[in-house]
């Protein structure tokens, strides 16, 4: 298994949807092993493909969970059915995100409090269950990233600006930056 660069806002591959997976074959079973590798030196609670720099409809998650669903696993090609999402200004305290992708900084953002979550697994099997409350999250978080959204895209408006005004600061917004989870320093300081 390999730890592999995870992108940087402004990277193309992080704003465009991703495609479908056609192959459950041997390379997507190691795409899926680094993914989980990559995201255990992140400190992560998930990762998408598109975060390591590949195009495809896949992510996997590590978060233990008090539903019926693994405290890990992979979706390919998922789907997700969602509750309403409040139309509240979310909680500065209790709603607050980070990304891999847009490492070091928080925001809040409101998501659904419960989603069904049904695709397959690495060899192609079905997999469905619901998750609720943080776990619903990550499951939002991470299926955005199949979509060409990062969850600063969804921030309000206040919270946007900040957003902006740090990527602008960090220099991000352009092709080609990364970092290395377990070489460079853990931007949020697991």
């Amino acid at each position: 298994m390999t730890v592999l660069p995870v992108t940087i806002w402004g990277e193309p591959v992080l704003h465009r949807r991703a495609s479908e997976v056609e192959e459950f074959d041997d390379e997507l079973r190691t795409l899926i092993a680094d993914m989980f590798e990559t995201n255990e030196a992140a400190n992560g609670v998930g990762l998408a493909a598109p975060q390591v720099g590949v195009g495809k409809r896949i992510f996997i998650f590590k978060y233990a969970n008090d539903d019926d669903a693994p405290d890990e696993g992979v979706l390919v090609n998922p789907v997700l059915t969602l509750s309403k999402i409040p139309g509240a200004l979310p909680d500065p305290e209790e709603d607050v995100e980070g990304c891999l992708s847009f490492p070091g900084e928080h925001y809040p953002l409101q998501r659904a409090e419960w989603a069904r979550v049904q695709g397959f697994d690495g060899d192609g099997k079905p997999v469905d269950f619901v998750a609720t409350g943080w776990f619903a999250r990550v499951m939002q978080h991470e299926f955005d990233h199949l979509d060409g959204k990062l969850y600063v895209d969804r921030l309000a408006d206040r919270y946007a600006k900040k957003a902006m005004k740090q990527a602008k600061k960090n220099g991000w917004g352009v092709p080609g930056l990364s970092w290395m989870p377990g070489v460079d320093p853990d931007p949020f300081g697991h």
